[in-house]
């Protein structure tokens, strides 16, 4: 069973919320708050594995909040859901720790997936939210080759993996490109991200841009 926390000052959108995700089998929200201070308190106590949070409230946001649950170490990955399509807010929700950023126009089905996605431990990311990432990682001059020393620590097999992760692949498109299986490209997931201290493939994409490992049109 996916536990979901619902964050949102409006209680019109967290019903809405609520009534969408537990039409689902398999997921049931187990709290509710109107502001993201209340946000951290829940999210250490009931130790959802997904939070929806919305960006702008009053006492504290929900950028300040979800960077200091992931500071705490508490339990959730975080979707930021906003009415505001504004880069501003996409990369400081990333840069606090965010796994995934949805549109509050979205449709029922997409924050199902969404939610379904980092319960899996999935980031999301559309593919033109995805564009824009990667536009803003690459701002600066590209390094001529990898270079992090991380690197040293990943397999041949791991890179390659990363690379993929960094097109927007799902492990689904990638388990097919290497002709293996699903669960093994799971775990090279799940090891790559440990070796390089990420937190999930959202910021392995910004991670594998920014350090050269891959490069736009290549």
């Amino acid at each position: 069973m996916t536990r979901v926390l619902l964050v949102d000052d409006q209680s019109m959108v967290r019903t809405g919320f609520r009534t969408i995700l537990e039409s689902e089998d398999g997921i049931t929200v187990v709290g509710e708050a109107e502001n993201g201070q209340i946000a951290i308190d829940k999210a250490l106590e009931l130790s959802p594995d997904v939070i929806c949070m919305d960006v702008q409230m009053p006492v504290m946001d929900g950028l300040e909040a979800t960077e200091a649950i992931v500071r705490r170490g508490a339990a959730g990955a975080v979707l930021m859901l906003t009415t505001f399509d504004r880069d501003d807010f996409l990369f400081r929700a990333l840069a606090a720790g965010a796994s995934g950023f949805l549109l509050k126009t979205a449709e029922a089905e997409q924050l199902i997936d969404a939610v379904t996605a980092l319960a899996a431990g999935d980031g999301l990311l559309s593919p033109e939210v995805t564009r824009r990432v990667i536009e803003r990682s690459v701002s600066t001059p590209e390094p001529a080759a990898p270079t992090a020393p991380e690197l040293e620590q990943l397999t041949d097999r791991e890179l390659e993996v990363l690379r993929l992760v960094a097109t927007g692949a799902s492990n689904s498109e990638i388990a097919g490109d290497l002709f293996v299986g699903e669960a093994t490209v799971k775990t090279h997931v799940s090891n790559l991200l440990s070796k390089l201290g990420i937190r999930d493939r959202i910021h392995a994409v910004i991670w594998a841009y920014e350090n050269g490992v891959a490069k736009v049109g290549g």
